[in-house]
Parts: C-alpha cells; sequence; structure tokens
C-alpha cells in the first residue's frame, strides 16, 4: 500500500479528538503521514503521541474579520506548498470555506465535512447571503464534500453551493465501544438531561419551561442542563429556574457520559443549524430515550415513538407533551426504547462506516 501525505484542517482539537480520533488512528495504521493544522492547545500532543505532525493555525473560530480570516487563507496556502498532501480533509465553516480556497488555488484535492451550519442560515440577512457568495466560490471547487444530513445537502444544491461532488455521511457516527449500551436507570426518578451550549439556537428557553412545567405535576422528575452557558444574558435566567427547583444546572462536565447514564432520557430542543447532533447519537448508543426537535439531521437520528420523540421546533407545549408521554410508559417500554436506540445506532450510525468513506477517499 503506497504512504499518502494527508493534511487536516482543524478550528479545535477537542472536535478533533471526540469525533475523529479513531480515523486519525486508522490512517496512520495503514502507514499514511498525517499532519494536522489547528489551534494552539496544550492538549495537541495527544495526535503528536499517536505520530501527527501538528502545525500550529492561529484562527478565530466565530465571526468574520476580513483581516483574520485572509491571513487564514494565506496561512493555509503556505502549508499546502510546505507539506503537498495527496489530500486534504477539513471540518467546519473556516477551514472548509479558506481551505478550499487555498487548496483549489494550487491544484490539491480536499473533501470537506459540512458538520451543520449552526445558525448561519436561519435567518435570511446579510450574513447568510454573504457566507452563501464565500461557499460558492470555495466549497463548490472542492474535491468531494460529505453532508451529514440531507436538510444541509438540499440548502446547499438549491443555493448553487455544491455541485454533484458530494456523498453523504451517517453524522461522525458514534463509537459504539465507548458509548456501550447500559440498562435504564430503576426507582421512582426520571431523569431527563440537555447537553449542549446554553444559548437561544439550542432552545434552551423551551426546556426550561418545560422543566418548569412537568416538575409542578410530577416532582419525582429531574431536569439536568450540562454545559457552558455562551450567551451571558443567560446567567440570571439559568439561575432563576436552579432557584425554583425546575432544573438543575451542571455547567461543563467531563464526566458527561456518566450523567446520560443517569438519566432515562436526553432531550435536544434546538431550533436548527445541527449536522447529526453527536449527543443524540450517544445517548441512544448507551439505551437511551431522546427527544429533539424536528430539524434535518435530528429528525435522522430518531424513530418516532420508537427510540423517542420529535416534535416542532420552539414548541414548549408538544415538548411538554413528549415528556408526558415519556412518563406515561411503564418502566419495561421506557428500556424498550431504550433499546431500539441502541439497535438503530448499531445499524445506521456506527462510526465505522464514517472511517470506511474516508479510507476509500484516500486509498
Amino acid at each position: 500500500m503506497e504512504s499518502k501525505k494527508i493534511l487536516i484542517l482543524s478550528n479545535h482539537f477537542i472536535t478533533l479528538y471526540n469525533f475523529r480520533r479513531e480515523l486519525i488512528a486508522r490512517l496512520i495504521s495503514h502507514g499514511h503521514k498525517v499532519y494536522i493544522s489547528m489551534p494552539v492547545d496544550e492538549r495537541n500532543e495527544y495526535f503528536a503521541q499517536l505520530g501527527c505532525e501538528i502545525i500550529v493555525t492561529p484562527m478565530s473560530r466565530r465571526g468574520m474579520n476580513p483581516a483574520q480570516d485572509i491571513a487564514l487563507l494565506r496561512q493555509y496556502k503556505r502549508i499546502m506548498r510546505e507539506v503537498q498532501p495527496d489530500i486534504i480533509f477539513s471540518y467546519t465553516i473556516k477551514p472548509n470555506i479558506y481551505g478550499t480556497m487555498a487548496s483549489n488555488a494550487l491544484h490539491y484535492k480536499q473533501v470537506c465535512n459540512v458538520t451543520g451550519t449552526g445558525a448561519t442560515f436561519l435567518h435570511e440577512n446579510l450574513l447568510a447571503k454573504l457566507v452563501r457568495v464565500l461557499y460558492r466560490h470555495s466549497m463548490k471547487y472542492a474535491y468531494k464534500v460529505f453532508f451529514q444530513n440531507s436538510g444541509d445537502r438540499d440548502y446547499f444544491i438549491r443555493h448553487h453551493m455544491v455541485r454533484d461532488n458530494w456523498d453523504m455521511l451517517p453524522g461522525s457516527g458514534v463509537n459504539l465501544e465507548q458509548h456501550a449500551f447500559s440498562p435504564m436507570p430503576e426507582g421512582g426518578t426520571v431523569g431527563f438531561i440537555y447537553i449542549g451550549r446554553v444559548m437561544a439556537v439550542k432552545g434552551v428557553e423551551q426546556f426550561m419551561d418545560c422543566a418548569r412545567a412537568i416538575r409542578r405535576e410530577h416532582p419525582e422528575t429531574r431536569f439536568y442542563m450540562a454545559g457552558f452557558i455562551e450567551e451571558e444574558r443567560y446567567k440570571a435566567l439559568v439561575d432563576e429556574y436552579v432557584r425554583d427547583g425546575s432544573i438543575e444546572y451542571l455547567g461543563f462536565r467531563k464526566d458527561i457520559d456518566e450523567w446520560i447514564k443517569k438519566c432515562c432520557c436526553t432531550v435536544l430542543p434546538s431550533l436548527g443549524g445541527e449536522g447529526v447532533p453527536n449527543v443524540m447519537l450517544e445517548s441512544a448508543a448507551s439505551g437511551r430515550a431522546c427527544i429533539a426537535t424536528r430539524i434535518p439531521g435530528s429528525v435522522d437520528t430518531i424513530d418516532d415513538g420508537v427510540t423517542g420523540y420529535i416534535y416542532t421546533p420552539s414548541s414548549t407545549e408538544e415538548l411538554i407533551s413528549c415528556v408526558k408521554k415519556f412518563l406515561a410508559l411503564s418502566p419495561s417500554e421506557r428500556a424498550a426504547m431504550g433499546r431500539a436506540g441502541r439497535a438503530k445506532m448499531e445499524k445506521e450510525f456506527d462510526r465505522e462506516i464514517v472511517i470506511e468513506k474516508y479510507i476509500r477517499e484516500v486509498e
């Protein structure tokens, strides 16, 4: 097997570690040389120990600053000239856009992964129009574009941001060994957990309002929120719901797998912009029911009424109804829902599916 030079463009250590480390280890085990361009982080040493060459690349993950973005484009061109990769893999918006601008100009093959669009296209404004222009001048001419859900794919096709150079992935996939099945918790307490950044686009207000309403009728339930408070205005609001006993705020947790297992159901009330939510995959793989909004990506992870429930984005009333339906189930029915979720993950979302697709692009 011929050894290839592979350049990976990433905007953060943690996403690469959580969702790509198995792929990177597999590439190295096949004899390929892996270079990773990403911002400085003391944890980058993990990939260096695997055998990767780390290229520290300053980057602002959010917002659009023309001077910084032009500097990033120039950095990518310099890196590509130095590495001369056989193929480039990129993830998230800036590595996808500015990476393909560089690779197109220098005639390198780049495979982009649209991991979700965040809030960018939720509103038709100047930012959305500008980002569409950037995509048309970059990823449209990429060697290949992987989409994680059909909603994003259709949007990109409709707005002429991609040609026929696309393929589908089951999200980032889920490591079925790491997220092993575990039985539903026993006892009278039924726990629901939201895992993610605390911000409006994630639907956290609907989650907290639902928690307050349900706890009044079912004081035996518990509602947990885990994740950074991303938007300052939510600090006081979260404190208010904590004080009246509606929710328990856990902050950022390194032991989130244990909290998933302590609960019976994971709730993702996102308003949109997800790829395929990893928290849904990991929860279902662990044997937990899931409740999520009817948005691209989330709907792919749930068989409504079988592995969990789906409801209309922003509808607190529908979320309350879904929670009540879950509470009305017997313990054996909840357990069956968890087992069905695990089976769905094994069949449709095994991370090995993702790894094999990438290996085929290399070899």
